[in-house]
């Protein structure tokens, strides 16, 4: 049985056009979800294997981990589930959002790697070098945000742990993190929103699902490459 790659968050945007495209590729999926979208009825159709689990119930993160661990190798995992509060959401005092974004961002992905470890390195014995553990984290656990300070925090510790499981599981596991800034506008959004926003890189467009799939390739297929953040955001840095 070839090992599988897992995907977290695959219901729609990067995780669902990632595993479309590693279905495509022939590599064996495994995604999860939180809420049901009829994407996760087609990536099913098309051969994945997709578990439902609300992360922010940790009694079904354990019984996910329990099934994730059945499989003897794990090719990969890609960390890509997230959620968005802002620190005045409504409806969630600020020790509950900041508790909400370390939950999904940091102690899932902490947990989930440390589970199945072993799993990665016996890939790693078949395959040419090493498997994968890739972080998605984000363009602003570099700056900051004035309205998303516990996202932001989150999303720098994720970026920390992949340092720690980098050294922790080479040489047989490879650990990078991917931080996009904005990559795929909303329908809903505007057009005075959209223009806004695309102002704010010295690359002026939308990057699209692509520029993440094919940075995610380049992960997977390098053999030299562990412990560092790769930014996909237009040069926001430089304005």
């Amino acid at each position: 049985m070839t090992a599988p790659m897992i995907i977290t968050g695959v219901g729609k945007r990067i995780g669902y056009a990632l595993a479309k495209h590693l279905l495509a590729q022939g590599h064996c999926v495994i995604g999860t979800y939180r809420r049901h979208y009829p994407s996760i009825d087609e990536l099913q159709a098309l051969g994945a294997t997709v578990i439902q689990c609300d992360f922010y119930d940790n009694a079904q993160l354990q019984t996910l981990i329990e099934q994730l661990s059945q499989y003897p190798a794990i090719r990969a995992i890609i960390h890509n589930a997230s959620d968005w509060l802002a620190d005045n959401s409504a409806g969630f005092t600020a020790h509950e959002v900041m508790q909400r974004m370390m939950q999904v961002h940091v102690s899932v992905p902490y947990q989930i790697n440390l589970a199945l470890a072993s799993q990665l390195q016996a890939a790693a014995q078949g395959e040419v070098g090493a498997c994968d553990i890739i972080h998605l984290t984000d363009y602003v656990a570099e700056k900051g945000s004035a309205k998303h300070i516990a996202y932001a925090a989150s999303k720098a510790a994720l970026d920390n742990l992949t340092l720690s499981f980098a050294a922790k599981l080479a040489p047989e596991v490879k650990v990078n993190a991917i931080a996009p800034a904005m990559i795929l506008f909303n329908p809903s959004d505007d057009d005075a929103y959209r223009q806004k926003t695309l102002a704010k890189a010295m690359l002026p467009k939308e990057a699209g699902n692509q520029e993440i799939i094919a940075l995610v390739e380049y992960l997977l297929n390098s053999r030299y490459v562990t412990g560092r953040s790769h930014h996909v955001d237009g040069g926001r840095h430089l304005k």
